[in-house]
């Protein structure tokens, strides 16, 4: 019997049974077909709105695992693809036919509370994390949902509640353990390989796949001061003319968000105003509590909000707060902008556009990032926009399929309303998948050198399934 599994440059490569079972004598973890048990959940990623079956899937319990599946795959010209915890955006995690490493079954945490690091397996989430880390009162800069895959947030930058502080995630990156195109494992770090250390601070899975990351951890928790304001929309304006300024002279301890949508029915928003468009400021403090009452006093007077619940709470609590708005299932599409500042014009798209949102799930998320990952040089990590900048994103989710249409092309449609206004730059993470022409907007200056990397370990562009970086030429990469 021979199974079908998609070529790296299109059409489908038969695999023999007795390749397959060559497969699962290299690896100790398991190998799955379609009909096997797991399989559906191996594939299984949060957007709801894109559904592709791999041809096979490896799930590897360590790096010499995930070496025999990439030798596999370039032995056999197979499309290959990774799967860390299956958020991003597109659902590049898996590819039609493909296989498909998923790295679920590697969720180890370490914790050297003494040496302040964290060995994490590239299947961890960023509940694993925080919940290994936090039990010595220890963190590094994440995301913000807890779901989210540590794989994926790292290779892409990183950034979160305690960005401001301690940088992004990518800043806080010791070392990694890596697979390379041609089967190497390596270890990558300022001073083995540097190159290739360097390319995978931001240059998404274009460079071979992690097996493991070891991250710098600070002293976080287990409170923090953090919560929500929230406000009427139509107060908006005003709002984000004092977020604009409140926001660049804040102290790094102090991060603030705003998001704009329909309330939820929480219990702390009064009854009449669930459903009903309004604008709320996230806030996270991670210094000392009277200091973090007087940093966000301010922020708190501004206004007659409908609710203020900023207090103590716990820090694995407030990286989990978000988690009911982002349930995994539901159809999404984003679309995303950087600025450098909030102008009168691009205040005003944005507020319009909250009143007129496509569906009742539809965030504007406004995220503002400075403090300590503003003072790293552009070229020093391959995600280069290290000003201090407002990133836009445009989450639209909904439910219905029939909604497709109008909910893709509101999105749209903002994003180029906008797009005269903003600094050119894009976080790739929040890239879909039909944004591939904007891969220069996400590295700047750095594109030169990530595919002269990109021509030293994956000169034949093996690890293609992601937001691709193209291998230089031959007489580039040598330079």
């Amino acid at each position: 019997m021979t199974y079908p599994i998609t070529a790296l440059n299109g059409g489908s490569v038969a695999v023999s049974d007795e390749d397959m079972d060559g497969l699962r004598g290299d690896t100790r973890g398991g190998v799955l077909l379609p009909d096997d048990a797991g399989y559906k959940e191996a594939g299984a990623i949060w957007n709801g709105m894109i559904s592709r079956r791999p041809g096979l899937v490896v799930q590897p319990l360590g790096a010499s695992d995930i070496k025999a599946a990439v030798e596999f795959a370039a032995r056999h010209n197979l499309l290959i693809s990774m799967r860390g915890g299956g958020h991003q955006i597109g659902g590049l995690a898996v590819a039609e036919g493909a296989l498909l490493v998923d790295m679920s079954r590697m969720r180890h945490v370490h914790v050297d509370p003494e040496a302040r690091t964290a060995r994490v397996g590239a299947g961890c989430l960023l509940g694993d994390v925080d919940r290994e880390c936090q039990r010595h009162g220890l963190a590094f800069p994440t995301g913000i949902n807890s779901t989210t895959g540590i794989a994926g947030l790292t290779l892409g930058g990183g950034f979160g509640w305690i960005t401001r502080k301690y940088g992004m995630t990518i800043d806080n990156l010791l070392s990694a353990e890596i697979v390379t195109a041609d089967g190497a494992i390596l270890t990558i770090s300022p001073d083995s390989h540097p190159d290739l250390f360097w390319a995978c601070k931001g240059g998404g899975g274009n460079f071979g796949v992690i097996s493991s990351f070891e991250f710098r951890l600070h002293p976080v928790g287990p409170e923090i001061l953090s919560g929500l304001l929230v406000h009427p929309l139509d107060a908006a304006p005003e709002l984000l003319r004092k977020y604009r300024e409140i926001s660049n002279s804040a102290p790094d301890e102090l991060t603030v968000w705003t998001v704009m949508r329909k309330a939820p029915p929480l219990p702390f928003i009064p009854e009449d105003w669930h459903g009903r468009e309004v604008m709320i400021f996230a806030v996270c403090y991670c210094g000392d509590m009277a200091e973090g009452e007087k940093a966000v006093a301010d922020l708190r007077a501004l206004g007659q909000p409908l609710a203020d619940v900023i207090g103590p709470h716990p820090y694995t609590g407030w990286q989990m707060a978000f988690d009911p708005l982002l349930t995994p299932g539901m159809r999404n599409y984003w679309k995303s902008q950087d600025f450098l500042d909030l102008t009168e014009e691009t205040i005003g798209h944005l507020v319009d556009a909250a009143r007129n949102l496509p569906d009742d799930q539809t965030e504007i998320v406004l995220p503002h990032l400075g403090g300590a990952m503003a003072r790293v040089a552009p070229a020093a990590t391959a995600f280069p926009q290290r000003k201090s900048h407002f990133t836009l994103n445009l989450h639209t989710r909904w439910e219905d399929p029939a909604k497709d249409a109008a909910c893709i092309a509101w999105a749209r449609a903002l994003s180029d309303r906008v797009a005269s206004q903003s600094a050119g730059s894009v976080y790739v993470n929040f890239m879909p998948e039909d944004d591939a022409a904007r891969i220069g907007g996400a590295y700047g200056n750095n594109m030169d050198r990530l595919r002269q990397v990109k021509a030293r370990y994956d000169p034949g562009n093996l690890f293609r399934v992601n937001h691709n970086i193209s291998p230089a030429t031959a007489a580039r990469a040598a330079e």
